[in-house]
């Protein structure tokens, strides 16, 4: 499509869209994304659980009354999967005339429109100004529950919850919340929890009808509409900026929770300013929790895009209305009911880098290298001070790809993930251990004229009780490749400490004293590393991030 014609289309179909005043637009536009902003920090404040008010595995979002993102907020992007399937099934299975004012519905299942797994859990209230409704809020936190359950299909990985109403006219159904919290190994976390998500949630529909009370109602419907198609617009900008063509990346997946490797492929052509992404040939859905829903995918591929083409583009509707997404039903990209969805961002990570290394060809200088793509420590069991079960959940950080003209950063979480570290004072103030190691890992950085960021170690002690812990990841035999002639980053791994049951699907059990370090992969190096900046590699040998022997064999340095 002709980037000129699409605008003139898009402003024709919006009549309002010449005649509103660009700095409203701006003005309210900029208050739509605060108050999304603003309820994801309202659920961190007041939040119980150290998955939550530690780690920020949470997100926000305001969607209009037809169910279009409006605003989200920076937190995790894998989550926008999350969000778009609940307003969607709330719309197309409710009776929109029966939703009063404080209603909230909640809902968590992959398959009906809850999430895209059952740890993350919605809650979605509507908007009203009067008797008319003018929008949706809704959050989404992770909740660190459902553990040691299995994996083998969805029915095993929790409770699953179809999008229902939790309160009614802002009267809370107790059968509801009993019902869910009498399938929840913490329930008086997830209680807690739920408080801080109703909090956000009625923050966002007080500045809501704050913003519409101001400015009327229709007017802020109308600049939501511009808003979006502003978005869209500059999307087809940015993808109009890539020569037209096909481009296409294969690579491997491998994860200690599957004894196979998976082949995976992308293909992404480029139509004038549309972009269409197909994942040819996807293995079929396995019985391991490493599947995606399609809006999981979905989720994968916008932030893959945006972060090559425009990374401040609005994170809204409009930006999506360009993005083509298509892979076989039943794959482990689109899976059916009732594959096993909890790890679905394991293959997340890896898509993002296959998206960026298509690319590569004709936009090297907005790509990075593949990154880490997490390893994950679940430790849960009787807490020995309080008799109470408890559920201690952490992904580790790992290193990021170099790009081009930059390093890739050091002991983070990177593309669809993007929580916080757990900090040492709060783990061992709430869970019965003891961190005994936390560092950066020598030559783990892949060798580049960039080098790949750095992975870290952290080895967890289990204090005073019998632990049951679920360790490990991707990467470990795979590990983040270089682009460029840059070499690997180091591969992942789980030390186990002599006389623990060996790991099987990731589970296994530590006794008192006992500890598991977890090492994620190091990110891939961009380029070759013989033309790394002398000084660099002086630098880098100084400050021990490479050994002396990588300085020699790989950089070439004289020592």
């Amino acid at each position: 499509m002709n980037l000129n014609k699409s605008t003139s289309v898009l402003q024709s179909e919006n009549q309002y869209a010449v005649k509103l005043d660009p700095v409203t637009v701006a003005v309210i536009g900029s208050a739509l994304s605060t108050i999304a902003e603003e309820m994801g920090k309202a659920i961190i404040r007041s939040a119980y659980s150290t998955n939550i008010k530690e780690r920020q595995d949470c997100s926000a979002a305001l969607f209009d009354t037809a169910g279009n993102t409006i605003a989200q907020a920076e937190h995790i992007p894998i989550h926008l999967g999350s969000l778009l399937g609940i307003v969607a099934y709330v719309l197309e299975h409710h009776d929109m005339s029966t939703v009063r004012p404080g209603d909230v519905f909640i809902g968590n299942d992959a398959y009906t429109g809850g999430g895209t797994h059952l740890n993350d859990i919605v809650l979605m209230e509507p908007v009203f100004i009067e008797d008319e409704m003018v929008g949706w809020v809704a959050n989404l936190a992770h909740h660190s529950d459902f553990v040691d359950r299995g994996h083998a299909h969805i029915f095993q990985e929790g409770l699953r919850i179809p999008p229902v109403r939790l309160y009614k006219e802002g009267t809370l159904q107790d059968d509801v919340m009993d019902l869910i919290l009498l399938n929840c190994q913490v329930p008086h976390e997830r209680k807690s929890d739920f408080r801080a998500q109703m909090a956000a949630n009625r923050l966002g529909v007080q500045r809501l009808q704050d913003l519409c009370k101001r400015y009327g109602s229709k007017l802020v419907a109308e600049v939501s509409k511009e808003i979006l198609n502003y978005t869209e617009r500059r999307t087809r900008a940015g993808i109009a900026q890539i020569p037209d063509g096909v481009y296409e990346f294969q690579h491997e997946f491998d994860t200690n929770l599957i004894d196979e490797i998976l082949d995976l492929k992308v293909r992404a052509t480029v139509q004038g300013d549309d972009l269409f992404l197909e994942f040819p040939d996807a293995p079929a859905q396995v019985r391991a929790p490493i599947n995606m829903v399609f809006t999981a995918l979905q989720a994968t591929v916008f932030f893959a895009v945006k972060a090559l083409i425009d990374p401040e583009i609005p994170a809204n509707s409009g930006f999506q209305r360009p993005i083509h997404i298509s892979a076989p039903v039943g794959s482990v990209l689109n899976s059916t009911a009732p594959a096993a969805v909890y790890s679905r961002t394991d293959i997340a990570m890896r898509l993002v880098d296959m998206i960026f290394a298509a690319f590569s060809p004709v936009l090297p200088e907005r790509i990075a290298a593949a990154s880490t793509g997490g390893i994950l420590l679940t430790t849960s069991g009787l807490h020995p001070r309080t008799g109470k079960f408890y559920v201690y959940n952490e992904m580790q950080g790992g290193g990021m790809g170099a790009r081009a003209g930059k390093d890739g950063l050091d002991g983070v979480q990177v593309n669809t993930t993007n929580t916080a570290n757990l900090p040492i004072e709060a783990l061992e103030t709430e869970h019965p251990v003891m961190v005994e190691c936390y560092e950066l890992m020598q030559d783990s950085g892949g060798p580049g004229k960039f080098r790949g960021g750095m992975t870290m170690r952290r080895r967890v002690r289990v204090l005073d009780h019998v632990a049951n812990i679920s360790a490990g990841g991707t990467n470990t035999q795979l590990p983040p490749y270089g682009l460029f002639s840059g070499h690997s980053g180091a591969p992942a791994r789980v030390e186990m400490p002599d006389g623990a049951p060996p790991l099987d699907r990731r589970k296994s059990v530590l006794q008192a004293g006992q500890a598991v370090g977890m090492v994620a992969a190091g990110g891939g190096g961009f380029g070759d590393p013989r033309l790394r900046s002398r000084e660099l590699v002086i630098r880098d040998l100084k400050e021990e991030r490479i050994s002396e022997a990588a300085a020699r064999d790989i950089y070439g340095l004289e020592i």
